[in-house]
């Protein structure tokens, strides 16, 4: 068995009602896989056993604990922030038969080297460029470079900020403005970037 001595400091270190919940899953994965090997990740006690099985934490008024392939081992789960239990008590992990299975799962996937798969991504939508911008684009061949180089978020920010104005003078101001910013190479919120 590795325990390593900053999961024993991380549980005596949580709070009083924690620890209990803290030492009877450590406990549960030494004794359900004797060769798991202990690791802090992000802060928090971590299982390893060829790879990530799961981590736990502590916080103020629960205890956090999930498996690493949460949706290849618990039914109904996801992978999303390592999908599992906010736990203030024992009583609200399932018990220990199902708790060992899921440990044993997780152990058998690890073995095998699956993953979890990914989702799709999906397309990144075109932006459509309004035609009062479009004309000013045509004006300012340096705007108009910038603008078709740019990724399309940084377009879609011009084109809302541009689009959302209530009136027409505001609108025909943002595009002034957008088209010298560009002209510069600059994003829609260029202000906020870190030089």
């Amino acid at each position: 068995m590795s325990r390593d001595p900053r999961v024993d400091a991380y549980i005596e270190n949580a709070a009083e009602f924690a620890r209990p919940i803290l030492r009877y899953i450590r406990d549960l994965m030494h004794a359900t896989c004797p060769e798991i090997e202990e690791d802090i990740k992000w802060r928090a006690p971590a299982f390893m056993y060829h790879g990530m099985i799961g981590v736990m934490a502590a916080f103020t008024n629960y205890c956090g604990f999930g498996f690493w392939k949460a949706s290849l081992i618990v039914p109904g789960m996801t992978d999303k922030n390592v999908g599992g239990w906010n736990v203030r008590s024992l009583s609200d992990l399932p018990p220990r038969k199902t708790l060992v299975g899921y440990i044993k799962k997780a152990m058998a996937l690890n073995e095998s080297g699956a993953t979890t798969p990914r989702p799709k991504r999906t397309a990144v939508k075109s932006v459509a460029v309004p035609e009062d911008l479009t004309v000013a684009l045509r004006r300012s061949a340096k705007a108009r470079t910038s603008f078709e180089s740019m990724s399309p978020s940084h377009r879609r920010e011009y084109v809302e900020w541009i689009t959302e104005a209530k009136r027409a003078e505001t609108r025909s101001r943002r595009i002034s403005q957008a088209i010298e910013w560009m002209a510069e190479g600059k994003p829609r919120n260029w202000k906020y970037m870190k030089a």
